[in-house]
């Protein structure tokens, strides 16, 4: 398969993890006879040091022309601490995703076995988590209506959703429970908002199109102090952008960093990958920045295409990463390998793939987790 895709490494330790992304999939090619063709450019805050505009228009047009975009981080301090700032990085990143019309943002959340331990959480709470969040991307209160008064004391963000922005996810989610443990929970807080009560209505009405898919509603609140107490309940989580963004932070406490969990930002044209983590502005340039969700991000790439072999070989070099203590010091303290030490060997072992393919893929599947 020949592919393009953009690089957009962005900020912070953006660079560090993509660079080893790549790895991987330069380590795919090798093995698998694949041609893959990386175009780099800028956007969030290195784009604005260059052209004072977070999504510069020759980043959006290779965007548009690329098979797929790998993304690496955004943010930036100088921005994050100046309340006054008019141009932000992450204007670019919400600029993107409204342009290339990237609604569905899916997030599996799995606990690999190997480092269970590194969890807040005990064993016995987290075993069999696997669950996926399939959070709304290019409405609500992100992309809403912002007005600051004229003497800087009253603020307003607007949240608004459509039923054909909310129908357009909800059946995607559907079809990945159908497709899993047949379970749906559906995240809001119609107690008191008027969108989450058209989510309600909406979400309700296609689930009658999906009867052996168990449908259930949860207030925010109650959910995410639910995925802390026994998270192996949920299955399909389906959700407004808000909200999905706060869930997905609580889910990746569950693995013992978030620095391992990917994700998959689609639409119906294109399609972008990207760690779940910010842009880590305190690591970086220090090689200490964990690579594992941006290498598990160009796994979901791989299946997003149809090559399952090329995502489980992925998965699997990432778990004999694991098991062989071969990780940065987020997961391990005492640790002296770097990210680029843990992305070459995650690589190399993409490369010897065939000889790992007699793990357990119950035990690591991607697979499991993630239905593009």
């Amino acid at each position: 398969m020949n592919l393009k895709i953009a690089l957009l490494p962005g900020d912070g330790i953006g660079p560090e993890v993509t660079a080893q992304a790549v790895k991987c999939l330069q380590a795919v090619e090798e093995n698998f006879g694949h041609r893959f063709r990386f175009t780099e450019a800028p956007i969030g805050a290195v784009a604005i040091q260059r052209s004072g505009n977070p999504l510069p228009d020759n980043t959006l047009k290779l965007c548009k022309q690329s098979d797929a975009i790998l993304f690496g981080a955004i943010g930036d301090p100088r921005y994050d601490n100046d309340p006054d700032a008019r141009i932000r990085p992450e204007q670019g990143l919400l600029q993107l995703r409204h342009e290339l019309g990237l609604f569905s943002n899916i997030r599996p959340i799995k606990v690999f076995p190997t480092i269970m331990d590194l969890s807040p959480l005990k064993k016995h709470v987290l075993t069999g988590t696997d669950m996926v969040i399939y959070r709304e991307l290019t409405g609500g209160i992100y992309f809403g209506d912002k007005k600051l008064s004229d003497d800087g004391s009253r603020a307003l963000d607007t949240c608004e959703y459509s039923e054909h922005e909310i129908s357009r996810i909800a059946h995607l989610a559907f079809k990945a429970a159908k497709n899993r443990r047949k379970k749906l929970t559906m995240v809001d807080k119609a107690n008191v908002l008027e969108t989450s009560r058209l989510w309600r209505k909406v979400v309700g009405r296609i689930g009658e199109s999906y009867p052996e898919v168990q449908l259930e509603f949860m207030y925010i609140d109650n959910a995410a102090m639910q995925m802390v107490l026994n998270p192996s309940q949920f299955d399909v989580m389906l959700t407004e952008n808000m909200f999905g963004d706060l869930l997905s932070d609580v889910g990746s406490a569950l693995g013992g960093s978030i620095g391992l969990l990917p994700s998959a930002s689609v639409g119906e044209k294109y399609a972008m990958f990207e760690p779940i983590h910010g842009s880590y502005p305190q690591a970086k340039g220090k090689n200490i920045a964990n690579p594992i969700a941006s290498i598990l991000s160009a796994a979901m790439m791989m299946e997003h295409f149809g090559l399952k072999e090329e995502t489980r070989a992925i998965v699997i070099a990432v778990y004999q990463a694991m098991k062989n203590h071969i990780v940065t010091p987020d997961l391990e303290p005492k640790s002296k390998y770097s990210t680029e030490h843990v992305g070459e060997f995650i690589a190399n072992k993409v490369v010897d793939s065939d000889e790992l393919f007699n793990i357990n893929k119950e035990n690591i599947g991607l697979g499991k987790s993630t239905i593009i």
